[in-house]
């Protein structure tokens, strides 16, 4: 599934435009904790994360995640999202809650 079909199945909100939306999901991943995210996504994952700073994107670019989705509609600065699509980064927001967006997502690659 790409990133794109998944965005249309689940009425996500893409805050950078087109990046990412042509490349196909490997798996998810959900944690705030950024040495976890490190040790422990796959590459060409979508990472749920309340974390919302510059970091984050630091740590999408080192594991080549697709696509970071921030839960309950929180707000993000500008600038974290001009830069992810300088970075090839997508930042995708959703108003469910990590739980509820992680268990969409896990059926969603399941059923394929």
């Amino acid at each position: 599934m790409t990133l794109g079909e998944l965005v249309n199945l689940l009425g996500f909100e893409t805050l950078t435009g087109e990046v990412n939306l042509d490349k196909e999901i490997k798996s998810g991943y959900v944690s705030d904790l950024l040495s976890d995210v490190i040790a422990n996504i796959e590459e060409g994952s979508v990472w749920i994360t309340i974390q919302r700073h510059v970091n984050v994107l630091g740590v999408a670019k080192l594991r080549d995640i697709l696509a970071i989705i921030i839960p309950r509609k929180l707000e993000l600065e500008q600038e974290v999202i001009e830069r992810a699509k300088s970075e090839n980064i997508a930042i995708l927001r959703d108003y469910r809650p990590a739980f509820e967006i992680s268990g969409l997502i896990y059926n969603a690659l399941k059923r394929g």
